[in-house]
């Protein structure tokens, strides 16, 4: 096969081999000529090498000029918005338009021109030096009349392209082909238009290196019996499948592929679809060719070569799933529990959403380096080791959760991501959303007794989003992106937390039943395709109006999803009429004073679906659903004496706040101090989690929030509890480096004593299993045993003490599992540097993935600012700490005083680093900025933050900005609250 050639450059990326043949046959060798036959005289010489210069500098203008001026026929027109319709794309992605209209490559978006139908794509992978090769065959459609054909490619070394007509050998006419960095793309000119609705295929031959990074197609590695083995896989998420092969790398372009990988027989190949073929040749060669799929994009291909040994099981509708992954984690079993949930999931998924699995079947892979904790590719989800293999003689309840909750949000990808997938990327969370959503619903259906969705939803999900989502420098969730760094900005927790309390929202006041009918119904119309947020909510009201109900989803739901933030909503008696009550709304932010980034926060209006209740003492009403339209409103809800309170957002089914008049406050504290189990378990967390957020952010005064605290020895759910240990912990963080610090530790001891007393610790850990009693008992003396050892209960830290001691004499682990991080962390911060060495060595001979996690991650707990420097130096090791990890390691030493100070400079003088191996994944550099900033909280580390910020040039970038946001707030909060807090401590402790 004949190609166009690029300019030739060293290539040290020949696999050992030499240029291609075609290029080696063209050398020939010159005999040496003489002095004696050279009779040109000099002048001429000159003559005719400053003609040729001449023709060669006229030829180049008049190309360049050719190409400057050629018109693209029209290719940009509005951009794909939330319709499935298949349009071109606005240009309002680059500012410069008028002088780029005729570079189509220089816009964010592809020009919408052509469009792939499908991929028939062979690579050959070295993996003796880290290299592969590729051909790729692109059938394309032409929409519009064009002679550009514009793709993604981003660091490949593309050797040749040819173009042809369907059916047809011969070559069309290529002008020239060039990669264009700045957008990632490669261009290809010809010499005459495609004409609009002809079919072409675009040919590519092309190499690069599998990288060692951990995007596109990368290498990881592992160590087993004393050798270390290698494995290559893709992780192609958001817009890195242009690292490995040409392609239309925007979701919208769906297409079909074929996929063949040529490799060597000591490993094995996986990829979305099973094996349809293989080949055995010489030299140790094998090529499996796989089935072709169905339509879809190319962020959810992927494929791996590895030497895993597996497992697998099938479904009653006869899916195949497969577990890969190490084979000593085979052979222990660690990923059985992983492999039976899928096996129960996929059959739930089916039922819910009344469409079957597209797939023939569904492998997981195991892998020891990964950028997330997993990514959703269709027929094959890839997991970090961490994330999904379990080991239940060391698991706890947490790691427990987290396994099961990583795989029901990648099982619920098959389908909202996979088999539906949005549009584009400013509705990225309209499959993260879905999917973390589900990961309590579908935790639910495998362990009902957890009742995940009603209590762990608010605790781990919904409070934590709201606080991020507090700050004036956060985001609508649905966002326009029209750069490509906007892209990755997408996928943050507004997308994903946030768009799951939404999706709660909606399910609530739709009802459960007709809302799942209505997904149905979504799934159903855009499977195969593509669908923006107006699809879904076009869909919800058609399912609504069939039972009679007549909400416009769509007017109530943009203000959710197209203004930034969240209301707090204000409660109060009517002055004139008692029995009326007068709602407020306004947008909550942590600052008053700071204008929000997108506009004035000052218009924000939302349509509110506040559920009221009233009660007293004994008793509590049914709940009333009212609507909130306007800024301020008043209803009326039933009789109201001096002795009844009311209370907001029944169950925190709303995403916002709720503040009362100090009157209701104080009934609701007298509530909880005499009768808490009259206000629900989901209301009593979101009384304590409201009132603090709000005092924080000055709407309360800072006593409510601690005395609502202070009926926590009645409570013996783990649901308040839960909530308290999360802003008790919060507000450690923010006071510990005060002078009366101790004041605040009494305090909360006080609160807890009598509940450590009551609870005491777990069983031994000698044939214990991961849920060694009910869920809730467990969960809620682990958070009790947390502020138990954190504030300074003397026993605590004795018995932990005591735990370490006896592994470090007998050999033998014998610490509940539920509690090892606790007593590690108690131990390394109260005993000697002896204990730090033995868990560092711990840490290093150990082979199990959650137990070294913990491990690693209670180093960071030593008071000695050596120990701490030594960690941060290992950490960036990445043969002694995973990838992953490193940012854990560091998040963790600059959460205590000790050490906030040493990762907060580490943080600074290593950040080229940090950006360079992470800067390209999602998540990861904003989770150490965030981890290693958000506590600063004096007015010179504000400075220093500012000043570093400012000389990497960096003002703009959002994690950045929401950093410098934080710490203003914690400064702000010294100045403005810290003494009204500590007055009150005061004189609490002495009354």
């Amino acid at each position: 096969m004949s190609f166009t050639q690029m300019v030739i450059e060293e290539d040290s990326m020949r696999n050992g081999r030499g240029l291609s043949d075609q290029w080696a046959d063209s050398v020939v060798v010159r005999p040496r000529t003489t002095e004696r036959h050279i009779t040109v005289h000099r002048r001429l010489v000159l003559g005719f090498a400053i003609s040729i210069l001449g023709l060669i500098i006229v030829t180049i203008i008049a190309v360049l000029l050719s190409v400057k001026f050629e018109e693209c026929g029209n290719e940009s027109s509005a951009r794909v918005g939330n319709t499935t319709a298949y349009n071109g794309r606005e240009s309002s992605s680059n500012p410069n338009r008028s002088k780029t209209a005729g570079q189509p490559w220089a816009q964010l978006r592809l020009p919408a021109s052509v469009k792939p139908s499908h991929y028939d794509l062979n690579i050959t992978v070295f993996m003796d030096n880290f290299t592969f090769s590729g051909v790729v065959s692109i059938q394309i459609d032409c929409v519009k009349s064009t002679r550009y054909i514009v793709l993604h490619a981003d660091k490949l070394r593309i050797k040749g392209v040819e173009v042809t007509v369907e059916n047809r050998s011969a070559p069309l006419g290529l002008r020239r082909y060039f990669l264009y960095p700045q957008n990632q793309m490669l261009v290809i000119i010809l010499t005459h238009d495609l004409k609009a609705h002809q079919r072409y295929t675009v040919t590519l031959n092309y190499g690069a290196f599998i990288a060692d990074e951990l995007l596109g197609f990368f290498r990881s590695s592992y160590v087993t019996a004393g050798e270390r083995r290698y494995l290559a896989v893709t992780q192609f998420s958001p817009t890195h499948a242009r690292k490995t092969f040409p392609c239309f790398d925007e979701p919208v372009y769906k297409a079909t592929f074929r996929i063949g990988i040529k490799y060597q027989d000591t490993y094995l190949a996986l990829s979305n679809m099973p094996v349809d073929v293989t080949t055995h040749e010489e030299g140790g060669w094998v090529t499996d060719r796989f089935v072709q799929t169905p339509r879809m994009s190319t962020y959810y291909l992927a494929w791996a070569i590895c030497n895993f040994t597996y497992k697998e099981t099938v479904t009653d509708s006869g899916i195949t799933v497969g577990l890969y992954a190490r084979p000593d984690a085979i052979q222990q079993g660690s990923g059985d529990y992983a492999l039976n949930i899928t096996k129960r999931l996929l059959e739930f998924y089916e039922d819910y959403f009344n469409i079957s699995y597209s797939l023939p079947k569904l492998d997981l892979l195991a892998v020891p380096k990964f950028p997330y904790a997993a990514m959703e590719n269709w027929g094959l989800s890839v997991f970090v080791e961490e994330r999904i293999l379990l080991d239940t003689e060391v698991s706890s309840i947490s790691y427990f959760l987290d396994v099961t909750m990583v795989v029901v949000h990648e099982i619920c990808h098959q389908w909202f991501g996979d088999l539906v997938t949005p549009i584009w990327w400013e509705d990225v969370w309209l499959k993260e959303g879905f999917a973390h959503y589900f990961e309590y619903i579908g935790t639910d259906y495998l362990h009902p007794e957890f009742n995940m969705e009603k209590q762990r939803f608010l605790t781990d999900n919904l409070h934590e989003v709201m606080v991020l989502d507090g700050l004036a420098s956060s985001h609508p969730i649905s966002q326009e992106v029209l750069q490509a760094t906007d892209i990755d900005r997408v996928f943050d927790w507004i997308a994903y937390k946030k768009g799951a309390a939404l999706i709660r929202m909606v399910a609530n006041f739709m009802g459960q039943n007709v809302f799942q009918k209505g997904l149905q119904a979504f799934l159903t119309a855009h499977m195969y395709g593509n669908a923006g947020r107006n699809d879904l909510w076009n869909k919800l009201r058609e399912t609504l109006q069939k039972i009679g109900k007549n909400i416009n989803i769509k007017e109530v739901m943009d203000c959710w999803t197209l203004q930034m933030g969240y209301p707090v909503v204000t409660i109060v008696r009517n002055e004139k009429n008692v029995d009326i009550l007068t709602i407020t709304q306004e947008h909550f932010l942590y600052d008053h004073n700071r204008k929000s980034t997108n506009s004035s926060n000052s218009s924000y209006l939302w349509k509110i679906p506040l559920s009221v209740a009233v009660g007293n003492l004994s008793h509590i009403s049914t709940e009333t659903m009212i609507w909130i339209n306007n800024k301020t409103e008043n209803h009326q809800i039933g009789m109201l004496d001096e002795n009844i309170w009311f209370l907001g957002n029944l169950n925190q089914t709303g995403y916002f706040r709720v503040n009362y008049d100090l009157k209701n406050w104080r009934l609701l504290i007298e509530q909880l101090m005499t009768k808490p189990e009259v206000i629900s378990v989901g209301n009593r967390a979101g009384l304590i989690d409201d009132a603090f957020n709000l005092a924080r952010a000055g709407y309360l005064p800072q006593s409510i929030p601690l005395e609502i605290i202070k009926y926590l020895h009645k409570e013996k759910e783990f649901l308040p509890w839960h909530a308290a240990s999360n802003v008790l912990l919060y507000l450690d963080r923010l006071v510990d480096r005060n002078k009366e610090y101790n004041i605040f530790k009494q305090y909360v001891v006080q609160q807890v004593a009598s509940m450590y007393l009551a609870l005491g610790w777990p069983e031994d850990a000698a044939n214990s299993s991961v849920v060694q009693a009910s869920y809730q008992t467990e969960e809620l003396r682990r958070n009790v045993l947390l502020l138990s050892c954190k504030f300074g209960i003397v026993h605590c830290h004795s018995k932990a003490t005591l735990l370490l001691s006896k592994w470090m004499e007998t050999g033998q682990n014998r610490i509940p599992p539920n509690v090892r991080d606790i007593v590690y962390c108690a131990g390394i911060s109260l005993m000697d540097d002896n204990v730090w060495e033995f868990i560092w060595s711990k840490y290093q001979s150990s082979t199990v993935v959650l137990e070294r996690k913990i491990l690693l991650e209670s180093l960071a707990c030593s008071k000695n600012p050596l120990l701490l420097s030594r960690l941060l130096n290992l950490s960036l090791s990445s043969q002694l700490v995973p990838d992953q990890n490193a940012i854990d390691v560091i998040i963790h030493v600059a959460k205590y005083p000790n050490g906030r100070d040493l990762a907060w400079k580490f943080f600074q003088e290593k950040w080229a680093t940090f950006n360079s191996r992470f800067g390209e994944a999602l998540f990861i550099i904003t989770r150490l900025i965030k981890g290693v900033t958000e506590f600063l909280s004096t007015e010179v580390e504000f400075n220093e933050l500012k000043s570093f910020v400012k000389n990497l040039r960096k003002g703009e970038d959002a994690s950045f900005t929401q950093a410098i946001e934080i710490v203003d707030s914690n400064v702000r909060w010294h100045d403005q609250l810290e003494d009204e807090l500590f007055q009150w401590l005061r004189n609490s402790l002495n009354s």
